[in-house]
């Protein structure tokens, strides 16, 4: 019924000449060129109205069928409302952003990027300055490293509390304590942050100093000279070497190797793993020694630089021959920067260099990633700063305002100041350390690497996993499965047979003969009332074999059987050339046809023989067609399309790329857990969904959507009306058609997306990959982990919350940039069951104690200063508030980084436990309320113990109170272990022990002769029983009546 809708209301004679025009454009057909007008006329006639027929996002909307087109969406107007809300609260923020963006663009404007015309070899005749050709990697520089690092430190509220309070001890009226107290933990910190952070800068600054010093072959008109990377400039003449890497962007001239051409890997610029030919211009390579480019005058246009690395347009020029000599320049004559020579030695003129090269373009600045667990445990630290601010009031207000009530005040605030623990991020930066030692340490997962230490608790909270297909899900080994010749198909176990056919030599005889004669023959359509004469199996066998053999980019490599130490290069005479010593590498065909549905990645070969009247206008075009400047692709299209027609089928070719090891079962594993799997890839649609169902991301009885192509506006309306009406099936889609729906629709399509068990785009280009990733984050709000394992995925992985790459036949770009490091796909699986899980339940264990820790010492110095008219004096002093947040509680504490509710095996077997995660229920505002009560009815029990026990001196006080706090602590570490460890009980004998033997130091605090008496002994018993033991017996009660999930798995 949709398609009964019109998209184009009559409403002028003008809208009506519109349609006609875009109707004649679109019968033009493909290959025109005609195609752009039709859309643009489509857009100027739906742009007007398409607004007011809304998608229809309601299920009402399904009930009358008057129209597709029904009321307007929740989407629409939740976004409204949100957008209201984001201008009134974050206006200010948006404000100050905006200044500070124009303060940036003021201070580093960026230059227009422009085409270029470069001499051969005279860089002086530049017209403009062009960016040196150095690699920076490093955040910072000499000037900018402390106030980068200390603004990175401060900009969260927690550490620049501690810097507020800290500086305020400079202030005689405001000062509580020692200096010591408030400056050793926060210069801790911060002594240990930029530590690390210039550790990392120096390592960035190293591996940028190597790139950049090392030496190229500079071609000058005395001759070759060394250069540095660094010292390389646009219009140089560079020799690279066999397995050298090109430093910037040139155009190919010459070679070493006799047909003009060479080899290129580029596994560290697009992800793939086969070679690149490239070909050399044909007018430099003709000249008949090196030294001869400085003897003709020659210069290269180049377009501007782009991001595209599959595109290029430009000419060369030769000025002193007669008539001039033009050749076009297209993507096969260039050699981008960090490919790698793979055959001969190239010489080329540079025209891009530094930031101006494709690599760099490509580059995105990876972000600091920050946690979820954090943020949240940031904005418990500021509710914690609001609840501080109201109890200072609430003891001034109480004291009555008397005298210099601000300073009191002030004096409160810093008394009180231990709610907002600075242990916090001493403990938690430490525990992720610990977490990261924890995974690469794991036998189960080898060759695990920690390259982010900051953020192990991500991996406990995902929802959604965005991943490759290409050696990701599959191995990326092609291996030949299947050679169909349209009425006989071959397969892995028939191949002999082949062999048979081609041993054979009347067919292939037969078909020389039939070679000869086809050059004197005019083309098909003339023959067209001969008789066609049916040609044998084996007959077609040879010409499919030979067209093969024929066309293709295969470069035999040839494999030393030397050993270690045998380093000398033997003449290729002396080489073994046998079958057994030699390997193919092969470049991705094209995927086309119906075996895509298998799994295979598919070629139709055809031929079509030509008369040379015929070949040579088609030469003559398809010059003329690479030397435009505009549209130059669109132009080269049409002309091979025009020659690709009436051809003779040959066969059509299937190769298998397999899936790696365990892979169906880990997807279900994640899928288990409430992890949606989104699989992003280049491949062809078929392709990539029959590795869908074959991996399992799909299952076999489910619904799959393939979201038609749309290319405008009013196609994407409809198809996205058609998917709206599907439920719980997994979506296909095309990079083409999701960019027309991102361009439009871009919030109704996630949320529909969002619904869907599975999600498969195919044809995407890294740019999209990392735009899903950040799509899902802005809509959902939930935690996204990207894993790829090539250069190609590397965008994709630094925009997620959380990268793991993966170490493949792609390189190690994305396993450098990635977050997390793995060796196989399956490990995810225990990466995210065990090791995130546990790093999350800890962390929030852990972070919640410490600021327990923190709360039951403020409530005792608040109940202190009640009962002691409100005075603002502090309870403990010196070493007491040193040592209670160190020696005494810092190693049971810390020892929860190793507690675990279940065992690693019980966490795999049942991934269901990993799906509570996600909902954030082990730190919320409810537990933390629950910590906070905890605190408050301990802190007042110790502290009005204390002062109902003491008998004569107030320094029994002291003792009394701070030994039963300390005892409290460490059987409250108790009640929140659930697994005990030995270093754990270790720790807590340790720490007892430490205390014990340190009261013989502070009588300073405490009256020795006191200590040792059995009063001081029972009173402590006593005031430690009645805080631990009802919370013992609601433990215990809470395990019986309402267990959680995992005690009724270890039951």
């Amino acid at each position: 019924m949709a398609d009964q809708i019109p998209l184009y209301p009559v409403r002028s004679a003008a809208a009506a000449a519109h349609r006609k025009r875009a109707a004649y454009y679109s019968a033009a057909g493909p290959g025109s060129g005609a195609e752009w007008p039709s859309s643009r006329y489509q857009l100027e006639d739906e742009s007007a109205h398409l607004d007011e027929m809304p998608l229809m996002m309601s299920e009402e909307g399904f009930e009358n069928d008057e129209s597709d087109y029904h009321t307007l969406p929740r989407a629409r107007t939740a976004r409204r409302r949100r957008g209201l809300e984001r201008f009134v609260c974050g206006g200010w923020k948006l404000l100050c952003t905006s200044c500070c963006d124009w303060l940036v663009n003021i201070c580093q404007r960026k230059r227009e990027l422009k085409a270029r015309t470069v001499w051969l070899g005279c860089p002086e005749k530049c017209e403009e300055k062009h960016p040196r050709n150095s690699i920076k990697n490093q955040k910072y520089n000499i000037f900018t490293f402390i106030p980068g690092v200390l603004y990175e430190q401060f900009k969260f509220f927690l550490n620049l509390y501690f810097l507020v309070v800290s500086c305020s001890q400079f202030v005689p009226a405001l000062k509580i304590g020692y200096l010591y107290t408030y400056w050793a933990p926060l210069g801790f910190v911060l002594a240990v942050t930029i530590m690390r952070e210039a550790i990392d800068e120096f390592r960035r600054f190293q591996r940028d100093k190597e790139v950049n010093s090392q030496l190229y072959s500079k071609l000058t008109v005395r001759g070759k000279v060394q250069v540095k990377s660094s010292d390389i400039q646009v219009g140089d003449l560079i020799i690279v070497e066999k397995n050298q890497r090109i430093p910037s962007d040139m155009v190919f001239l010459r070679t070493s190797e006799k047909a003009g051409s060479c080899f290129i890997r580029t596994d560290q610029l697009d992800g793939e793993t086969d070679w690149k030919l490239k070909v050399a211009v044909s007018c430099t390579q003709r000249l008949p020694a090196l030294g001869d480019l400085f003897s003709i005058s020659a210069y290269v246009y180049a377009q501007k630089p782009q991001l595209d690395i599959h595109s290029f347009e430009g000419t060369f020029t030769r000025e002193d021959s007669e008539p001039p000599i033009h050749e076009s320049l297209s993507i096969e004559n260039t050699l981008w920067a960090n490919t790698i020579v793979a055959s001969g030695t190239v010489i080329g003129v540079v025209i891009y260099t530094g930031k101006e090269t494709r690599s760099v373009m490509n580059t995105s600045n990876p972000k600091n990633k920050v946690g979820l667990l954090d943020l949240e445990l940031n904005q418990l630290t500021k509710a914690l700063f609001v609840a501080l601010v109201a109890l200072s009031v609430v003891m001034v207000t109480l004291q009555g305002f008397v005298g210099p009530w601000y300073r009191s005040l002030f004096r409160f605030l810093l008394l009180f100041s231990y709610i907002i623990p600075i242990s916090l991020r001493v403990n938690l930066d430490m525990g992720k350390a610990a977490y990261g030692w924890m995974i690469m340490k794991d036998e189960s997962i080898p060759g695990t690497v920690v390259r982010t230490s900051t953020i192990p608790e991500e991996l406990g909270r995902l929802v959604y996993l965005l991943t490759d297909k290409t050696g990701t899900l599959t191995q990326n080994e092609m291996v030949f499965k299947r050679l169909h010749l349209g009425t006989v198909s071959y397969g892995a176990d028939t191949m002999d047979e082949i062999q048979g056919h081609l041993r054979n030599p009347c067919p292939q005889m037969q078909s020389q003969a039939g070679g000869n004669n086809a050059s004197s023959t005019p083309p098909r359509k003339a023959q067209s009332s001969a008789p066609k004469v049916r040609k044998s199996v084996s007959s077609r066998v040879h010409e499919a074999v030979k067209a093969i053999a024929l066309c293709h980019n295969v470069s035999p490599v040839y494999e030393s059987r030397a050993g270690v130490g045998g380093e000398a290069e033997y003449a290729e005479a002396d080489q073994d050339f046998s079958d057994g010593n030699r390997t193919y590498q092969a470049a991705s065909p094209d995927e086309c046809g119906n075996m895509a549905r298998e799994g295979l990645r598919t070629l139709v070969v055809a031929k079509r023989a030509l008369t040379e009247e015929q070949y040579q206008d088609f030469e003559s075009r398809y010059s003329q067609a690479k030397l435009s400047i505009h549209d130059r692709a669109l132009k080269v299209a049409a002309v091979v399309e025009s020659l690709e027609r009436q051809m003779e089928l040959l066969c059509l070719t299937g190769v298998e790329d397999r899936l790696q090891a365990d892979v169906r079962p880990t997807l279900e594993l994640l899928r288990n857990a409430g992890i949606k799997i989104w699989m992003l890839t280049g491949d062809k649609l078929e392709t990539a969904t029959c590795i869908a169902k074959s991996s399992h991301l799909v299952s076999r009885t489910q619904d799959i959507h393939i979201f038609r192509p749309v290319t405008n506006r009013g196609e994407a309306h409809l198809e996205l009306n058609a998917f709206r009406r599907k439920h719980d099936c997994a979506l296909v889609i095309s990079g083409d058609s999701l960019e027309v729906c991102l361009k439009y629709y871009e919030h109704e399509l996630a949320e529909l997306a969002c619904q869907c068990p599975a999600v498969v785009c195919c044809r995407c280009s890294p740019t999209q990959k990392a735009r899903i990733a950040k799509l899902l984050q802005h809509h959902t709000g939930k935690r996204t982990c990207a894993v790829g394992d090539g250069g190609n995925d590397v965008s994709m992985i630094q925009a997620a919350d959380c990268g793991i790459g993966i170490e493949g036949k792609e390189g190690r770009q994305a396993s450098l940039a990635a977050d997390f490091s793995v060796t196989q796909f399956r490990h995810i699986g225990r990466l995210l069951m065990v090791h995130g899980r546990s790093s999350y339940k800890r962390s929030a264990a852990l972070g919640q104690f410490v600021m327990h820790r923190g709360l039951i010492i403020s409530t005792m110095q608040a109940v202190f200063s009640s009962v002691f008219y409100f005075a603002s004096v502090p309870l403990y002093q010196g070493f007491l508030m040193v040592g209670y947040a160190t020696i005494y509680t810092m190693f049971p504490v810390f020892s929860l980084v190793l507690d675990q509710d279940v065992k690693p095996e019980t966490a795999m077997l049942y991934p269901e436990l990993y799906k509570d995660l996600t909902k954030g229920r082990s730190l919320s505002f409810k537990t933390f309320l629950v910590w906070v009560l905890i605190s408050i009815y301990q802190g007042g029990i110790l502290m009005y113990g204390a002062l109902l026990l003491f008998e004569s001196e107030f320094v029994h006080v002291l003792a009394i109170s701070f030994t039963a706090l300390i005892l409290t602590e460490l059987l409250m570490v108790a009640l929140t272990i659930r697994t005990w460890h030995w270093l754990m009980a270790v720790a807590e004998v340790l720490s007892l022990g430490c205390y014990v033997a340190s009261l013989a130091f502070l009588n300073e605090y405490f009256d020795v002769a006191f200590i040792t008496t059995v009063t001081f002994v029972w009173k402590v018993s006593a005031i430690t029983m009645v805080s631990c033991l009802p919370l013992y017996v609601l433990k215990y009660l809470k395990r019986k009546l309402s267990p959680p999930s995992y005690t009724k798995l270890t039951s």
